[in-house]
């Protein structure tokens, strides 16, 4: 496709676009580098955290305790110029505690009247530490937030400051004093980022850096505006009708009820994932292809951000809790069932 060029001074619109886009990778790439100086391996997991920061997405890491996922936000935080909040969320926390409340002011004339203390929500990067410990009701306070960006609280909605991310936590083996996450609630995560253990080479690493002297600081490199530039440039990244329909697939055979769905997917699943699971496979296959300095996006991108969108959007039923089959396997059936598309030229 050949893209309409508009001269000015010498130097087109397109060139200037091409130019700006590769400041702004470069930025962001400068980012991941900065919060690689404290976290040592994981890079597949920064990299999902990237493309869900580019793409304009919240996140769910679900890893055992001690494998740094509350580092890894902070660190992100500290390379960024932008306002982070930490909510460590706990069986007690009410929506209050989350969305702020409004509390009686007496003013020098002695004259009373309610004033709204705006509550942590209110940041750029908000991370939600251990999210299940909190019961559904709390949990529910940031459904708005996460989907409109916005707090309706004391009868009025407020806008929330742009760009807005919430990365939450989780410990997916203590079950005591811990309340499932709503499925309406998981469907908001962009991606369902899985921490692992570190390999063998990485944990010695990580023994050398962490019991000897403290390491360098982390240089703030990205900022708001970046940030909102990258999460324009994903959505104009173009995507071929192919590429789209090979998302709408995957996501269409995720559903038992659908004459495409494989045997495994009518055996084990209940519910299969919905639209919006397509939306955020596009967004996250674009994200991957920016922060890959590619131009368009190819059938490969979906099948990269596959997992992380699917996994949390796919329900199984008794059936698989009892065969001992996760949503995983399901995916990787799903991947292997619906085949790419031969050619994907974006249009």
């Amino acid at each position: 496709m050949t893209t309409p060029m508009v001269r000015h001074a010498g130097i087109s619109t397109s060139e200037l676009s091409t130019e700006r886009a590769s400041i702004l990778v470069a930025a962001a790439q400068r980012l991941r580098a900065e919060v690689g100086k404290r976290i040592v391996g994981q890079d597949q997991v920064l990299e999902e955290i990237m493309m869900a920061l580019v793409a304009g997405g919240h996140a769910l890491l679900v890893g055992v305790p001690g494998l740094a996922k509350t580092l890894m936000i902070k660190s992100l935080s500290e390379a960024m110029r932008l306002d982070f909040r930490r909510i460590q969320f706990t069986p007690d926390l009410v929506p209050s505690d989350i969305t702020g409340t409004e509390i009686l002011e007496e003013g020098a004339n002695g004259a009373r009247a309610f004033r709204f203390v705006r509550g942590p929500i209110f940041a750029n990067i908000v991370l939600a530490d251990e999210i299940n410990r909190a019961p559904p009701r709390t949990q529910a306070a940031l459904l708005e937030a996460m989907q409109e960006h916005s707090v309706t609280a004391a009868g009025q909605t407020m806008r929330l400051p742009e760009p807005f991310f919430v990365l939450a936590t989780q410990n997916p083996i203590e079950q005591e004093g811990t309340y499932p996450l709503p499925e309406a609630q998981l469907d908001r995560f962009l991606f369902d980022i899985r921490v692992g253990y570190p390999d063998e080479t990485e944990e010695i690493a990580i023994l050398r850096t962490t019991t000897g002297r403290r390491g360098e600081a982390i240089e703030a490199v990205f900022g708001a505006e970046e940030a909102i530039a990258l999460q324009r440039l994903v959505r104009e990244l173009p995507c071929s009708e192919l590429v789209l329909r090979y998302a709408a697939q995957l996501v269409r055979a995720s559903r038992p009820s659908e004459a495409t769905a494989p045997a495994i997917v009518r055996q084990y699943v209940r519910w299969g994932a919905g639209p919006r699971a397509g939306q955020a496979l596009i967004l996250g296959a674009k994200a991957a292809a920016l922060l890959a300095g590619r131009a368009a996006v190819a059938p490969a991108d979906i099948r990269r951000v596959a997992l992380p969108v699917l996994r949390h959007r796919i329900l199984p039923n008794f059936a698989a809790e009892a065969d001992g089959v996760s949503a995983e396997p399901i995916v990787d059936a799903l991947l292997a069932h619906v085949a790419p598309p031969s050619s994907a030229i974006s249009s």
